[in-house]
């Protein structure tokens, strides 16, 4: 009899891992899919709907400066969108989401109007209650203008590695 518990414990175990990965896999294609129409908004010149995807309590950075606030976001970035032409774009890369399925980390490069890439971005989603994913945290960086890797020798002075 305490096979047959274990057994079924065993395959009750196996199914909900299972059920797990599939939801975030789900959850993880859903924040990809937001991620990708936040973007959107910035090539389609439409800062209407870039606020949508912002949460009201959303931070944004700006360098070291934090932006708090929905409508502190939405007017830093109002600029981004005037024009025809957007200044930059981005692309999620990679997505991860809590096994909760409430928060989402995405991550991805930035791209000058010529294609270049000129940086990464960091976005935290969280889903609301009604199911919909918001940006609570966006930071960028710098693409790394790294030449060959530097080494420091043994006399204390930087070495080319390659």
């Amino acid at each position: 009899m305490a096979h047959k518990i274990a057994l079924v414990c065993v395959v009750a175990l196996a199914y909900i891992t299972a059920v797990a990965a599939a939801d975030r896999t789900t959850l993880s294609q859903e924040v990809r899919d937001a991620e990708q129409a936040f973007a959107n908004t910035m090539a389609a010149r439409d800062h209407v709907a870039f606020t949508r995807h912002l949460a009201d309590d959303a931070v944004f950075f700006n360098g070291e400066k934090a932006i708090r606030g929905k409508a502190a976001i939405a007017s830093a970035w109002k600029a981004f969108f005037d024009g025809a032409n957007p200044p930059f774009s981005w692309s999620p890369e990679t997505v991860e989401v809590l096994d909760s399925g409430t928060l989402a980390h995405s991550s991805g490069p930035v791209f000058d109007p010529n294609g270049k890439r000129v940086g990464t971005f960091n976005s935290i989603w969280r889903r609301a209650p009604d199911g919909a994913w918001q940006v609570v945290f966006d930071k960028g960086c710098s693409a790394c203008q790294c030449g060959r890797a530097q080494t420091t020798g043994d006399d204390g002075q930087q070495a080319d590695s390659g």
